[in-house]
């Protein structure tokens, strides 16, 4: 599961909304980290979740499943367990052409190489065990969510009479 930067540069480029199964409006879980991120980077991502259908999560209504939205997006983020990969992903080719699907995005730890093969014979662009939001703080220098590389983290002890920039 080797995927080229130029492979996952062209996805974002070419992605504008995201459809995140398993969005949770649970601000310590991690698909809600990561719905946040990807909204501050420009892309409008579609919460589904059927524990809280017809909620509002981030300012979008979050949906039960990804054939009762009515807009169109562009990915399919799984951030559910392997075995439910599958079934969602059918889910994505099934509505591809009426809703633009272009890739399907299993998070960390979800792998479903069956599904990755029926996505990929049907054109769309298939990434596994990968969180959107760390490809792109990796691929555009911006990991100082961190303070990587933000200044305030520091290996070098700071002079005690001048404080830290």
């Amino acid at each position: 599961m080797e995927y080229s930067d130029e492979y996952l540069l062209e996805i974002f480029k070419n992605v504008n909304t995201i459809a995140m199964v398993g969005a949770s409006p649970n601000w310590v879980r991690p698909s809600h980290f990561a719905m946040k991120y990807l909204q501050t980077k420009g892309f409008r991502v579609i919460p589904v979740n059927p524990s809280n259908a017809g909620t509002i999560l981030l300012g979008e209504t979050i949906y039960p499943d990804l054939e009762s939205i009515s807009d169109k997006f562009e990915m399919v983020d799984i951030f559910r367990k392997s075995e439910d990969a599958g079934t969602i992903t059918d889910q994505a080719i099934k509505l591809r052409s009426k809703n633009e699907i272009k890739v399907v995005w299993m998070q960390i730890g979800v792998r479903d190489y069956e599904a990755a093969k029926r996505a990929t014979n049907s054109n769309l662009k298939v990434v596994m065990d990968r969180c959107p939001k760390i490809e792109m703080g990796r691929l555009y220098g911006e990991l100082s969510w961190s303070g990587i590389n933000s200044r305030i983290i520091s290996s070098k002890r700071p002079h005690l009479n001048k404080r830290m920039p």
